[in-house]
């Protein structure tokens, strides 16, 4: 029975309805993946859970068990729903039925919760783990139970769900470049350089990422000999254009691209994003996002003629 009860009705026996669509938003573009919790409670929430791009960070582990009802609500809860173990189970009778609700008879006046499995459903490994555990286990007060969730972990799952923008990469000058000319390099669409994700299991505990640009990084697409960056006066933004200015953040090129593929070098900028647990809840260091931006760069050679007099 508890493999039918994991992966049919533990999301019902546990909240008393019918199971929980995932609350996470998934993030699974190319090379990225972010969280989509399924049959859990935690809330995720903050500007960094949405509108930007994530950098694949992967839960450690793709299932744990999450903090229910208490012995009295899950009883109740259990009670309700004979019609759906009826519909669920193989051979039901009406001594099954009653020999399933008395190990959540025997809890009540007990103090403790009783706590559920849950996962991550954007992780490939997510459901296999979530039908090894089982539907439901009864935990004495203040402790956690073999699997269940930490605050550490409610840490990494604001960080897998964390995004910052994706922004666009603008060069001066714009469409194509020449052999020696600074080609300026900053960055169009930032808005404000801190994100931030809050992960929340209502009335028990919560965890908050912050991640805030530091700086950014410029590959020029190819090599030292043939290029030089500068990085001086980038900042976390790069340099815009000004006329008459000092050239402090971008790329001048010492040789043509005419040799390169599709007669172009790739420029890549790559905003650094530290992240931080807010308030030092967890001993816990994350690696910063890094987000790369590409634009491609044709670059020519200014020709003259000399003329004789």
């Amino acid at each position: 029975m508890k493999g039918l009860i994991s992966m049919v009705v533990a999301g019902t026996l546990l909240a008393g309805a019918a199971p929980e669509p995932p609350s996470g938003a998934p993030i699974d573009e190319g090379r990225t993946k972010g969280v989509e919790l399924f049959n859990s409670k935690i809330v995720i929430s903050g500007d960094g859970a949405r509108g930007g791009r994530a950098d694949g960070y992967v839960l450690k582990r793709p299932c744990w068990y999450e903090p229910g009802l208490d012995a009295s609500e899950m009883l109740k809860s259990q009670e309700s729903l004979r019609a759906y173990w009826f519909r669920f189970t193989p051979n039901p009778t009406e001594e099954k039925f009653k020999a399933f609700l008395k190990q959540f008879q025997d809890k009540i006046g007990k103090d403790g919760r009783w706590w559920g499995p849950a996962y991550n459903a954007s992780d490939p490994k997510g459901e296999a783990c979530f039908s090894s555990l089982d539907p439901f286990v009864f935990v004495p007060p203040g402790t956690t139970p073999p699997s269940g969730i930490t605050i550490q972990e409610l840490a990494e799952i604001a960080r897998a769900a964390l995004t910052v923008p994706e922004p666009t990469v603008k060069l001066n000058p714009d469409a194509k470049s020449y052999v020696n000319l600074p080609t300026w390099v900053w960055l169009d669409g930032i808005g404000q350089p801190r994100r931030s994700v809050t992960a929340t299991i209502p009335g028990v505990m919560s965890a908050t990422v912050v991640a805030t640009l530091e700086e950014i990084k410029i590959d020029p697409g190819t090599s030292k000999d043939r290029a030089e960056v500068h990085e001086e006066g980038c900042g976390t933004s790069g340099k815009p254009y000004v006329k008459g200015g000092a050239f402090a953040c971008g790329v001048r090129y010492l040789r043509s691209s005419i040799d390169q593929p599709r007669e172009t070098y790739t420029l890549t900028v790559t905003t650094v994003w530290p992240v931080e647990v807010a308030g030092d809840v967890v001993p816990f260091q994350f690696a910063p996002v890094e987000l790369e931006t590409t634009r491609d760069v044709p670059v020519g050679e200014i020709q003259s003629n000399v003329k004789p007099s």
